[in-house]
C-alpha cells in the first residue's frame, strides 16, 4: 500500500533539500551570467581570443553534469590542494557547465542588437564602454531574459545528480526517506511534484521581470517600479516647491 501520508509527515526535510537546490543553483546563475557575458565577448572578439572561448564553450557544453562535479569534487580539489566543501563543489561544477551555454545565449542576444544604436551612442559622444553598458548590454538582457530563466530551471534539476557527492539537495534526501521508510514511489512523486512547482515559480518570476523590461512595461513589477518612480518625482517636487 502507498503511504501518501508520509509526503505530509517528511514535507520539511523535502523543502530544505529544495532550499540547498535554490541556494547552490542561484549562486551558480549568477556566476554563469557573469562568466558567460565575458565568454561572449570574448567568442565576438578577434583571433586568438575568440578560439579560447570557442574551445570552452564547446567543450563544457557536452559535458555531463554529474561528470562536472566529479571532476570539480574529487579532481580539481586534489590538483590545487583546496578540499571543497559539497555546496562549493555544486557551485562550481554548474558555472563550468553554464557559463558556456551563457555565452551563447548573450553572443546572440548581443548580435541582435542594431549596429546604429552602437553608432548613434559613438555619435552623442559617448564612450565605448558607456554605450556597451548604457546601451547595447540593457538590450541584450532584455533578450537573453527568457532563456536565461530556462537556464536556471535547468541548473536546479541538474542537481539532483550531485548526490554523488552527498549534496542534501532534494532527490538525496528522498534516498535518505527511502531507506527509511520504503515507500519509493511515494516519495519519488513527491520530488517530481517539487521539481515541477518549483520550474513553474521560476518561469513564473522571470515572466515578471520581462514585463518589467517590455515597451511599455507590463506586470506587477513594472507597476511597483512605476509607483516608486511616481512617489520619488512628487517628493521632488515637493521639495522644490517647498
Amino acid at each position: 500500500m502507498y503511504d501518501w501520508g508520509l509526503i505530509w509527515q517528511h514535507h520539511g526535510i523535502l523543502v530544505n533539500g529544495l532550499l540547498v537546490a535554490f541556494k547552490v543553483s542561484l549562486f551558480a546563475l549568477v556566476i554563469s551570467v557573469v562568466g558567460g557575458l565575458v565568454l561572449a565577448m570574448m567568442r565576438m572578439s578577434r583571433r586568438p581570443v575568440s578560439w579560447i572561448a570557442v574551445a570552452y564553450i564547446n567543450i563544457f557544453r557536452g559535458v555531463p553534469a554529474l561528470v562536472s562535479v566529479i571532476w570539480v569534487y574529487f579532481g580539481v580539489s586534489l590538483l590545487i590542494g583546496v578540499d571543497f566543501s559539497v555546496f562549493e563543489a555544486g557551485v562550481i561544477a554548474l558555472s563550468l557547465l553554464y557559463s558556456a551555454f551563457m555565452a551563447e545565449i548573450f553572443r546572440s542576444a548581443l548580435s541582435a542588437i542594431p549596429n546604429g544604436h552602437r553608432e548613434a551612442g559613438h555619435a552623442l559622444g559617448m564612450r565605448p564602454i558607456r554605450v556597451f553598458f548604457s546601451v547595447i548590454l540593457p538590450q541584450a538582457v532584455k533578450i537573453a531574459l527568457p532563456n536565461i530563466g530556462s537556464m536556471f530551471i535547468g541548473m536546479l534539476k541538474d542537481t539532483s545528480t550531485f548526490t554523488v557527492i552527498g549534496l542534501l539537495e532534494v532527490v538525496r534526501v528522498t534516498q535518505n526517506l527511502v531507506s527509511q521508510t520504503f515507500q519509493p514511489f511515494v516519495l519519488y512523486t513527491a520530488a517530481a511534484a517539487i521539481y515541477v512547482i518549483a520550474a513553474f515559480l521560476i518561469d513564473l518570476v522571470f515572466r515578471l521581470i520581462e514585463g518589467a523590461y517590455a515597451s511599455p512595461p507590463r506586470g506587477a513589477v513594472s507597476r511597483l517600479l512605476r509607483s516608486r518612480r511616481q512617489r520619488r518625482i512628487q517628493s521632488l517636487m515637493a521639495e522644490l516647491g517647498s
